[in-house]
């Protein structure tokens, strides 16, 4: 399985390799070449946040992401955001919600 696996991602991007600059140059290829990375980022957040296993979950990584949103909309540094969302998500925790 893990060969055919690897077989099939190496045919995946010799296909995108010999795809011909035409195709790759028009504006519906680059807006989704721009957009898709951000979605599949958003997606794998939401579900890694309220996800735990098969089951919804609202703990702390939650208000963790609540703050790391609002650092972001204030412009804040990548490493305060983390740093802030980090600590609101171990004070919560550390006083038992989560």
């Amino acid at each position: 399985a893990l060969l055919v696996l690897a077989a099939g991602c190496y045919a995946l991007k010799l296909a995108g390799l010999s795809l011909p600059a035409a195709v790759l140059e028009r504006p519906l290829v680059r807006r989704l070449a721009l957009a898709l990375p951000v979605a599949l980022l958003a997606a794998l957040v939401a579900v890694q946040t309220v996800a735990d296993g098969a089951r919804l979950v609202l703990d702390a990584r939650i208000a963790a992401l609540a703050v790391a949103a609002a650092a972001l909309a204030l412009r804040a540094n990548f490493l305060v955001v983390v740093v802030l969302a980090a600590l609101t998500a171990a004070g919560l925790r550390a006083i038992g919600i989560g």
